[in-house]
């Protein structure tokens, strides 16, 4: 925004603002005016009244679905959403480097404790994967995971019995079972207003999640340490492509193939903004050199190229020199 032109009003969850405002301070010291940036610490109503009163010409929007629908109503439409997403991977057919897909889909799913847009939240697995013991591995990753070393850590906006009641909803479906975790963490001092809870993985059959009494149960993002786990056959992929054009929001992706039929396959029938192909696809730790975004929504923002920075925080404008003098012995033309 500030690269624009533009003198941006910054909001963040107050939760974690203060870390927001040490950037500022950095910026500051660096020689950043004062003048050029604004900071609001506010709680959410107050700072959507803010909005409206000033009536901002556009709002760059990162947090909830809900929330991003508000904006949109109470704004006119004045908004760039770079908001949640259930993100997903599908491991094709063929099965390469076992160890370093299974480092990758533990890393996509649980590095920041899940706290992440691009969090890996559902995990497709072709039999030939589940046969080579690629969940078994996933586990192995997830169970090595503590506070002590950090990496697992505060839940920020999750509590343990909201997490839990999530589990136990998901449990509930026929097939469903606990993959690895699913317990709180035991002998620490995190306040009870966040979560602290274990790298949870639940196992929820293709054909259960489709029902519909199911299917936006499964697919409701945790922000936390948490992924679903399911599984699938050659004669069964198209209801996994349909299960990813069903989800709302369609952040990021990860196709884990190098057959590049399968790859094709997958890209021309899905719609997400960031899509990774190959197998080191991931769907989080996104270099700042390409396009990090949603898409199938017009409202859909985009960071770090210059092609985002222009969408979101610029906008096209036309102006149109013609300076020339008419001719000493110009007369005006018949009416048209």
């Amino acid at each position: 925004a500030l690269f624009m032109g533009n003198r941006p009003l910054v909001k963040i969850d107050e939760k974690v603002q203060i870390v927001f405002e040490q950037m500022i301070r950095l910026l500051l010291h660096c020689g950043l005016p004062k003048e050029d940036l604004d900071m609001l610490w506010s709680k959410g109503p107050v700072c959507m009244e803010v909005l409206k009163q000033a009536d901002c010409r556009m709002t760059l929007f990162t947090g909830s679905q809900p929330v991003a629908e508000l904006l949109t109503k109470e704004l006119r439409g004045k908004v760039k959403l770079e908001d949640a997403g259930f993100d997903w991977k599908v491991l094709g057919p063929d099965v390469h480097d076992i160890d370093y897909v299974a480092w990758q889909c533990d890393q996509d799913a649980y590095a920041y404790s899940g706290q992440k847009c691009s969090a890996q939240s559902i995990l497709f697995v072709h039999e030939n994967w589940k046969k080579a013991g690629i969940v078994e591995k996933i586990s192995k990753k997830a169970n090595a995971r503590n506070l002590e070393e950090m990496t697992l850590g505060p839940i920020i906006t999750w509590t343990n019995e909201r997490i839990k009641s999530h589990i136990d909803a998901l449990l509930a479906i026929p097939g469903a079972e606990v993959v690895c975790g699913g317990k709180p963490l035991e002998g620490h001092t995190i306040p009870s207003c966040y979560g602290a809870f274990e790298a949870t993985a639940v196992f929820v059959p293709l054909a259960e999640m489709m029902k519909p009494e199911n299917y936006e149960m499964v697919t409701t993002e945790l922000f936390g340490p948490f992924q679903v786990i399911t599984e699938y056959d050659d004669s069964s992929l198209d209801k996994v492509l349909e299960a990813c054009e069903r989800m709302e929001s369609h952040l990021t992706a990860a196709i884990v193939s190098q057959d590049i039929n399968f790859q094709q396959k997958v890209l021309g029938n899905t719609v997400n903004g960031t899509t990774y192909a190959g197998v080191r696809a991931r769907t989080t730790g996104a270099p700042q050199n390409h396009w990090f975004g949603p898409a199938g929504d017009p409202r859909s923002a985009g960071i770090h190229t210059p092609e985002a920075i222009k969408l979101v925080w610029s906008t096209h404008r036309e102006i149109i020199y013609d300076c020339g003098r008419p001719d000493a012995s110009w007369t005006a033309p018949k009416a048209t």
